[in-house]
């Protein structure tokens, strides 16, 4: 009788986190650089008299542990790992402008007496650049425009930051009764309020841009009723040239926190810890399946 053929395990192929409650998936990880169970379990030593070595050890608590170090982020990571689901959106292909809302005072964005609306200036959606604006007082009756970065004012039309205030437009824009002011470079357009317009000094609103895209999402962490679920995962090797598979799938986990990392022209990869549960209805924190193709 020869002896059964090792076991090896190669790679990784996919992280796929499950629902508890119906088992569907949250969705599949595939770029990933690593994935790990890390299982350490405490002795108990038993010291007595004049001896420097225990006279016995007992199996004391075990701490079970999954590491995972992801090469994307999909949307879901921000619910199980963060405790919010984004607000995804599917093509948006006009851009977005948000509504202006005030930032310091309230005669900026003011029906009457100020700015009734700033949107998308029709036929210069391709103009839309990402980004938040702030919306400043000049004068009484003017504003100026403030980027928060540059990365994308060279979409559509170029646009240039004039001054370290980030201003971009590089005169005072006048806002009428009534009327529209269409700043065609940003693409878009500024509605003044029905009655005089009278601006206040020091005034300021903000609104935020999204260009014409495939696919957004938007999302807010650290709410105070923000909460990560338990969810289970199953954690798949590559499948080796002998068509063998081997799959872990952690029946009870749970995560809380995930770095976001900006690094000088590196991609990010963030690294998210996930403890292993006792699940009661399976008596098992998880369960291994490999498959040995003749």
């Amino acid at each position: 009788m020869s002896r059964t053929a090792a076991r090896h395990i190669f790679g990784i192929h996919s992280f796929t986190p499950y629902s508890r409650v119906d088992g569907t998936f949250f969705g599949m990880v595939n770029v990933l650089d690593s994935g790990s169970l890390s299982l350490t379990g405490e002795l108990i030593d038993l010291f007595g008299g004049s001896n420097k070595y225990p006279w016995a050890s007992e199996d004391g608590q075990v701490t079970a542990e999954m590491s995972l170090k992801f090469g994307e982020m999909p949307n879901f990571f921000f619910e199980l790992f963060l405790g919010k689901a984004p607000t995804a959106t599917t093509a948006e292909t006009s851009g977005n402008v948000t509504a202006l809302v005030n930032k310091k005072g309230t005669s900026i964005m003011q029906a009457t007496t100020g700015i009734a609306s700033v949107t998308a200036l029709s036929g210069s959606s391709a103009n839309l650049k990402f980004g938040k604006y702030v919306v400043k007082y000049v004068s009484a009756t003017t504003v100026k425009i403030y980027a928060s970065t540059d990365i994308d004012l060279n979409r559509g039309t170029d646009v240039s930051v004039d001054d370290d205030a980030n201003s971009v437009t590089a005169a005072a824009l006048t806002i009428t009764s009534g009327g529209d002011t269409d700043v065609t470079a940003l693409g878009i357009k500024i509605t003044g309020g029905s009655g005089t317009i009278a601006f206040v000094a020091g005034d300021t609103a903000t609104f935020e841009v999204r260009p014409v895209n495939a696919r957004a999402m938007t999302v807010n962490i650290g709410g105070a009723a923000d909460v990560r679920p338990e969810f289970g995962a199953i954690l798949m090797a590559q499948k080796r040239g002998s068509d063998a598979l081997f799959e872990v799938d952690a029946y009870k986990c749970k995560a809380d926190g995930m770095p976001i990392g900006f690094e000088s022209f590196a991609w990010a990869k963030p690294e998210v810890k996930a403890k292993l549960l006792y699940d009661s209805a399976k008596d098992a924190v998880f369960g291994v399946r490999a498959v040995e193709v003749v």
